[in-house]
């Protein structure tokens, strides 16, 4: 070969330099010293935003009423101290408007007529916009449990704000020993298993969240207690375990096609356990949601539906698959 013709690079240079395995310790080291770091500055930020991931969390109690006509309600307040709401009806409460809002609150005042002091309600006609006027409170029973609750609450968010980094760093780690197909290959479903990941979420966090709060409260009134005040410990523990464990469950499709692309599992194989999977989903739902057949339902459903989709998905690679060889075969003979 002449000596200035550019030498011929193989296809399996471009998995990058190859290492020693202490090389790829030492590597392996940094990356979780830099993801670590990356966690404990989102962790002081979210400390310092607790207030705000606080309210974030709590907004599923805001549409526990979603599916429910307003009642009627007035709430009264005096300087800093509020009480309500108060569910009337207008014949209790005359000043209940017939039309629009159905909440009132009234501050509590007092105006001199004569040589009496007569109490006085100056009403604002306007819904509740805070978290305080719902009927749902959170409460911290010991000295130490607020500061654990907002331990728990940073650290949540801390993992989520800065994902974007620790990935990037497990990438840099990981990236470099595959070839350039594989890359694009693991782009392609990291970006599906991402998407997939908020779809769940979100889906739990509008929708499925407000249905199974709602649910609990229902339940709790049925058996005739007050299902209204609630450790803020264990509401921030379910709600970060169902909406963790609804992404989870959503990446059910990725794992299974996956399975299906390296040949392990097949159309019919899929459907073949139809009945299983069923099972397992509404355990799943009893495993992560309140312990009641409308939330179990609501969570089992969807996880289903994708396991279904995966049947379908499965075949239409098959038949294409089929029709490939069929032509190809054509064109040989």
């Amino acid at each position: 070969m002449n000596e200035f013709e550019p030498p011929v690079v193989a296809e399996e240079d471009d998995a990058g330099p190859k290492k020693t395995f202490w090389a790829h310790l030492e590597d392996l080291r940094k990356v979780l010293i830099r993801s670590v770091i990356a966690v404990v500055i989102a962790l002081v930020v979210c400390l310092m935003l607790d207030d705000k991931l606080v309210k974030i969390l709590e907004y599923p109690l805001a549409r526990m009423d979603m599916f429910e006509k307003p009642r009627p309600s007035v709430s009264f307040e005096l300087g800093t101290t509020k009480l309500g709401p108060f569910e009337v009806t207008s014949d209790q409460f005359a000043a209940i408007p017939p039309v629009g809002s159905s909440h009132i609150t009234f501050k509590l005042g007092a105006t001199k007529v004569g040589e009496e002091y007569v109490l006085t309600l100056k009403p604002e006609a306007a819904p509740p916009t805070s978290m305080s006027d719902l009927k749902v409170r959170l409460h911290n029973l010991g000295p130490a449990e607020g500061f654990f609750v907002a331990f728990h609450i940073a650290l949540y968010g801390a993992l989520i704000i800065s994902a974007p980094f620790w990935l990037f760093f497990m990438g840099q780690f990981i990236l470099p020993a595959l070839h350039v197909h594989e890359r694009r290959i693991l782009f392609t479903w990291l970006g599906w298993g991402t998407f997939l990941f908020f779809a769940g979420v979100l889906l739990t966090y509008f929708l499925l969240l407000p249905v199974a709060l709602r649910a609990s409260v229902e339940y709790s009134e049925l058996l005739g207690f007050n299902g209204y005040d609630w450790r803020a410990d264990d509401y921030i523990s379910f709600v970060t375990k169902f909406l963790f464990g609804m992404g989870l469950g959503f990446q059910s499709p990725v794992v299974i096609l996956i399975l299906v692309k390296v040949g392990l599992l097949n159309s019919h194989i899929l459907a073949k356990y139809r009945r299983h999977v069923c099972v397992a989903s509404f355990i799943l739902g009893a495993m992560l949601t309140t312990p009641e057949v409308i939330t179990q339902v609501a969570m089992a459903v969807p996880l289903y539906l994708l396991y279904e989709s995966c049947i379908w998905i499965a075949w239409y690679w098959e038949r294409k698959k089929r029709k490939a060889e069929a032509s190809a075969h054509g064109l040989a003979s």
